[in-house]
C-alpha cells in the first residue's frame, strides 16, 4: 500500500512488508479462495473474480459526460459506461456520508444499521462485504476515508471498526486528516504514513500498488476517496494546481443556475477536482489492463452522495432533490461487458448485493437491495421502478423518487440529529421530474396535487413498511 506499511489488523495478525508491499505468511500465500464457487460469471481464469469499489465523495452525477456535461470532465467513467454497464439513475439511499457508507459496506438502509447520520458508528457485529469476502477466500482490503468508526476519531481506527477489512490504510475521517498535498493515512496498527502528492493521487498509488502484487486470492478492495468533497476548515474545493482556473466560469447545471448558492465560487474547484478523478479511475484502469486482470475484475464506481451548494439548506446535501442523492454509477468486469445502460432506478443498497452475485457469491437475505446481474444478463425485471430515500440531519424526512415524480415528506415534531425515524410524516415535495428536471417549483399545495400524491403516498408506505417502519403520512399543512 505505502512503503513499509503493515496493512494487516493491529491483533499481530500481520507484520510489515518489505518493498511497500503488505507482509503475507506463508500460511496466507497457501490458503485457497475456499469458499468461492469456481467459475464466476465470466472470468477468464475460471476462479472468482477480483471486485474494486471506487467511491468519490460527494460527487453530482451531471459532472460525467454521459450525463450531458459538456466540459470534458470525465472520458474514464464515460468510456467505463460505454463499454460496461451505465447504471444510468443512481441514488443513495441516504445523502450524508456516513448513512451512505454504511448502507454500501452492509446492503441495508441507514435507519435499519443504525447510522441513520453522522457521528455514529456502524456496529461491530453488522456484516460487512468484507466480511462476505473474506469468508468466500478473498484478501479484502480499505484506502482512504472510512467514517464509520467513533466520532471521536479522525484517524487510526480500532480493529474492531474496521468492517471485516484485513489490509488497511485509511483515516475515519480523511477530511480532518489531510488537505489537497497532504495526505495521513494510518495503518493496520495505526500508525501515521504521510504521502506524498495530490490526495486523489497519493490514495490511487496506494491502490494499484495492492491491486498488482503477487497474490494466491482473490482481492476485494475498496477505494475511498475524499476529491469532490469540499475542504470542511476553510469550504473550499481544493483541485490539483491550475486545475480549478481551467473550469472556472464553465458550464452550470439548471439548479445551480437558478438557485445560486456558492457555486459561481466553487464550480471551478469542483470541477478541477473530478477531472483530477477521472484521471486516476483511468489510471487504475490501465494498471488492471497492463497487469492482465482486467477480464478478471469487477470494478463498480460510484460515490455516496451529491452536492447542491447550499441551495437547498445551509449546507451541500441532506436534502430529497436529486442535486443531492443522484450520482454516477458504472460497473465492468466479467460478465459486465455489455455497453448496455441500465436505465431504472438503482438504489444504493442494490450495489452490495450485485457485487457479491458478479463474483459468483450467495447474496444474504438481510440485504434490502437486490443485485443488478439479471437485468445486466437480460432477464426479467418484476422491480418497482422507484428507489427510497431517507434523510436525517436537516430533518428526520423520507422520500420516494419515480421516473417522473420526486415525492418527500418531513416529520415536523421530530429532531433530524436525534431520531432515526418518525411515528407521523407530513407531505412536503412534490416536484414532476418531466417538466421540472431541476426541481424548482414545489406542487405539494398545488390544486390537483393530491391526486398525484395518494398513489405515491401508498407507494412509500409499503417501500418503509419493507424496512420496518409503519409510519402515518398526513397531507401538507
Amino acid at each position: 500500500m505505502a512503503d513499509g506499511v503493515n496493512a494487516r489488523g493491529a491483533d499481530g495478525t500481520g507484520s510489515a512488508g518489505g518493498g511497500g508491499r503488505t507482509g503475507r505468511s506463508d500460511e496466507d500465500a497457501a490458503r485457497a479462495p475456499g469458499g468461492a464457487p469456481p467459475g464466476a460469471p465470466g472470468s477468464r481464469r475460471g476462479g472468482p473474480a477480483n471486485v474494486l469499489v471506487l467511491l468519490t465523495d460527494q460527487q453530482r452525477w451531471d459532472t460525467t459526460g454521459v450525463h450531458g456535461n459538456p466540459l470534458g470532465l470525465t472520458p474514464a467513467f464515460d468510456r467505463m459506461a460505454a463499454e460496461g454497464v451505465h447504471v444510468a439513475n443512481s441514488f443513495t439511499c441516504q445523502p450524508v456520508c456516513a448513512p451512505s457508507r454504511a448502507a454500501l459496506q452492509t446492503g441495508r438502509y441507514p435507519a435499519q444499521t443504525g447510522v441513520y447520520r453522522n457521528n455514529i458508528p456502524l456496529p461491530e457485529d453488522a456484516p460487512t462485504l468484507a466480511h462476505h469476502f473474506a469468508r468466500a477466500g478473498y484478501d479484502t482490503g480499505y484506502i482512504g476515508k472510512w467514517h464509520l468508526a467513533d466520532t471521536d476519531v479522525a484517524g487510526p481506527v480500532r480493529p474492531a471498526q474496521r468492517g471485516g477489512y484485513r489490509d488497511w490504510l485509511a483515516a475515519n475521517l480523511l477530511e480532518f486528516t489531510s488537505d489537497a498535498y497532504e495526505t495521513t493515512l494510518y495503518d493496520g496498527d495505526g500508525r501515521p504514513h504521510e504521502l506524498a502528492g495530490y490526495r486523489a493521487d497519493a490514495l490511487t498509488d496506494a491502490a494499484i500498488d495492492y491491486i498488482t502484487r503477487e497474490r494466491a486470492n482473490p482481492f476485494f478492495l475498496f477505494l475511498s476517496y475524499l476529491e469532490p468533497h469540499h475542504q470542511n476548515q476553510r469550504d473550499d474545493y481544493p483541485a490539483p494546481q491550475g486545475y480549478g482556473e481551467r473550469y472556472a466560469g464553465g458550464w452550470t447545471p439548471g439548479d445551480l443556475a437558478a438557485l445560486g448558492g456558492n457555486a459561481a465560487e466553487h464550480l471551478g474547484g469542483y470541477y478541477g477536482m473530478v477531472r483530477r478523478l477521472d484521471e486516476c479511475l483511468g489510471r487504475v484502469l490501465a494498471a488492471l489492463e497492463e497487469h492482465g486482470l482486467a477480464e478478471d475484475t469487477v470494478v463498480l464506481y460510484t460515490s455516496d452522495h451529491g452536492c447542491h451548494f447550499k441551495t437547498r439548506n445551509s449546507e451541500y446535501k441532506r436534502s430529497c432533490h436529486d442535486a443531492s442523492i443522484r450520482v454516477p454509477t458504472a460497473l465492468r468486469g466479467p460478465g459486465l461487458a455489455t455497453g448496455r445502460p441500465i436505465t431504472r432506478l438503482v438504489s444504493h443498497v442494490d450495489l452490495p448485493p450485485t457485487l457479491l452475485d458478479a463474483a459468483g457469491l450467495p447474496v444474504p437475505p438481510d440485504m434490502h437491495g437486490r443485485s443488478l446481474l439479471p437485468l445486466v444478463c437480460g432477464g426479467a425485471d418484476d422491480r418497482p421502478d422507484d428507489v427510497l430515500v431517507q434523510i436525517s440531519e436537516s430533518q428526520v424526512g423520507r422520500a420516494l423518487r419515480t421516473p417522473r415524480w420526486k415525492y418527500g415528506v418531513v416529520a415536523p415534531d421530530a429532531d433530524g440529529w436525534d431520531d432515526p425515524a418518525a411515528d407521523e410524516y407530513v407531505d412536503a415535495y412534490l416536484y414532476d421530474l418531466e417538466s421540472d428536471p431541476h426541481e424548482l417549483d414545489n406542487l405539494v399545495t398545488a390544486p390537483g396535487a393530491q391526486e398525484v400524491i395518494a398513489p405515491l403516498r401508498d407507494r412509500l408506505l409499503a417501500r418503509l413498511a419493507e424496512t420496518g417502519e409503519r409510519p402515518v403520512i398526513r397531507p401538507a399543512r
